[in-house]
């Protein structure tokens, strides 16, 4: 059984761009997610999918199990999802330690720019690049099951415009 320890920041400039060293694109949809556990689908790079159940968050820590299953048995269940498929680049980018995942998103949550990153420990200590801004771990509106729900496009206008520069 994983463990998932992550934390969540936007994105404060463009800045992280030149030291990308890898690009993936993410569409992927909720099935279920409710207060005790969410079922994701990922399709990546229109090639390789997975099923995913998340345990709900009591701190930064959460349980984790991970399926690949084929891409035509996920896009059969994306039909089924709740709320919207969420859309994304995931750039991934080298610091001090850790590697960044810095998630452009597209689609109904397009603008949105979030950088999360996967840690050892709760208490592991963390280099935070520049171009880093406020952190965002535990707010709810930028996890993925929440943005499937409701989705950036439809957050009132001045909230939106404090996040996707409008």
């Amino acid at each position: 059984m994983a463990v998932e320890i992550e934390r969540k920041f936007l994105v404060a400039d463009q800045t992280w761009k030149p030291a990308v060293t890898r690009r993936k694109r993410i569409r992927q949809a909720y099935l279920r997610a409710d207060g005790k556990a969410s079922i994701r689908v990922r399709i990546t790079d229109d090639v390789h999918a997975a099923l995913t159940i998340k345990t709900s968050r009591a701190d930064l820590r959460r349980h984790e199990f991970e399926y690949d299953i084929p891409v035509l048995e996920a896009e059969m269940l994306m039909s089924l999802r709740e709320g919207h498929v969420v859309e994304k680049i995931r750039h991934l980018v080298p610091g001090e330690g850790v590697t960044w995942e810095i998630d452009v998103f597209e689609g109904d949550n397009a603008g949105l720019c979030v950088a999360e990153v996967e840690l050892q420990s709760v208490g592991q200590p963390i280099v935070k690049p520049s171009w880093i801004g406020r952190e965002v771990t535990g707010e709810g509106r930028y996890y993925n099951g929440s943005l499937a729900h409701a989705p950036v496009s439809n957050w009132p206008a001045d909230v939106r415009a404090q996040v996707v520069g409008e």
